[in-house]
């Protein structure tokens, strides 16, 4: 096995989920601009992420199912097609319900490409290194608030949302395709010496059914509901709060900053202390960052509380991916995690439409942080549940 090819995919991997959670997630930027030059309601716009969430979901235990039996490359490229094809249709969409096809539809329909197959196939690649690699890879999301969004916010000082937008889909062509033809095949990992030990891989029928699946996708779908609404909605909020387009911006990119510590910090604490114990202590820091939000309104307090609140949920994120592979194998992994993805896509699909909903009817954006602050101590809870995992880290194929 090339050992040096695998850091070559995980940086691969850093960089398609930099780019496509990025572009996706650029529409909180963009939802002031658009509502104001179209005169579509919050709550519409908001709407397209809501569906681009369940769509993303759903399509992305398909992607886990695929890159199980065809391997990595087929399935990012595919996505690396779509995205870039979703965002230049939603700039050219002149009405609420083609906004929705191509952003909700066809952009929530590639997302879903990119983070669990590289997520399986690194863990292949660098089997000793699997949670370090794991981070790194979802380390790009972390990135994505210091890059893309920023991109976005430059760009609509000197265009107008249709441009910025296109622009923005272009981009994701010109990088995404040609790093999907460097993806290689994973590597047969060999099935002799201490893998003759190791339990006889779980039926994915018998997989997604079992206890630590479920634990595995509760605890995953009341960890995303508590932070899609303060993600998405927190730079409305921070304006509404009369702080500048850019400041506001920044605060999502220092969120940013700060997940991508979390990520490599909570993994490297992870393969110490164990990821179960790991995640709830995580999950708890993320549950306190939530409601924190409430009692901020200057940019000096938002700043402290996204610190902690992008380090928790940021950090958090990889852990389930690790839990998915020593519970269930690698050969049925991509599967599981996508499954478990497609579940907590329901509750990423809260926060955007519930925060718009709550904003529209309240005036305000505090009963959506004191929500968020609720269902995170519910994640808590559920996370305890977690059984012992059934392969040990010493069990699993070298």
């Amino acid at each position: 096995m090339n050992v040096r090819y695998g850091w070559v995919m995980v940086g691969i991997g850093a960089l398609m989920s930099c780019v496509a959670v990025g572009a996706m997630m650029a529409l909180a930027v963009f939802l002031q601009p658009i509502t104001q030059a179209t005169g579509w309601s919050r709550t519409g716009v908001s709407s397209a992420m809501t569906l681009n969430f369940l769509i993303m979901g759903a399509a992305g235990f398909g992607w886990g199912a695929l890159n199980d039996r065809y391997g990595t490359r087929p399935v990012v490229l595919a996505g690396a097609v779509l995205l870039g094809l979703g965002l230049v249709l939603a700039s050219r969409a002149t009405t609420p319900l083609q906004f929705l096809l191509a952003y909700g539809v066809i952009v929530g329909l590639s997302a879903g490409s990119f983070v669990v197959p590289m997520m399986t196939a690194v863990t292949a690649w660098l089997p000793n290194n699997r949670s370090i690699a794991v981070s790194l890879v979802s380390a790009g999301i972390g990135v994505a608030p210091m890059t893309i969004s920023p991109l976005a916010a430059w760009l609509l000082t000197t265009h107008d949302w249709r441009s910025a937008e296109l622009i923005i889909g272009l981009l994701v062509w010109v990088l995404l395709i040609p790093a999907a033809l460097f993806v290689r095949p994973t590597p047969v990992v060999d099935q002799g010496g201490p893998a003759s030990v190791a339990p006889k891989p779980v039926r994915i029928s018998d997989a997604l059914v079992s206890a630590p699946f479920i634990v595995l996708a509760l605890t995953f779908f009341a960890c995303c509901a508590t932070h899609a609404g303060p993600i998405f909605h927190t730079i409305s909020y921070a304006l509404a709060c009369g702080i500048p387009t850019v400041a506001a911006v920044s605060i999502y990119s220092l969120e940013g900053l700060a997940g991508l510590g979390g990520r490599v910090v909570l993994g490297i604490l992870g393969d110490r202390y164990g990821a179960k114990r790991v995640l709830i202590a995580g999950l708890m820091v993320q549950a306190l960052g939530a409601g924190s939000f409430v009692f901020v309104n200057r940019l000096e307090d938002f700043y402290a509380v996204a610190a902690v609140f992008g380090f928790a949920y940021g950090g958090v994120m990889p852990l389930y991916a690790v839990l998915a592979r020593d519970y269930f194998g690698q050969q049925i992994m991509g599967t599981v995690l996508g499954a478990a993805a497609m579940v907590s896509s329901l509750g990423m699909a809260l926060g955007p439409s519930v925060g718009g909903w709550i904003y529209d009817t309240f005036g305000g954006y505090s009963w959506l942080y004191i929500g968020s602050f609720a269902i995170g101590l519910g994640a808590v809870a559920i996370a305890f549940a977690f059984p012992v995992p059934r392969l040990r880290p010493a069990a699993l194929p070298a």
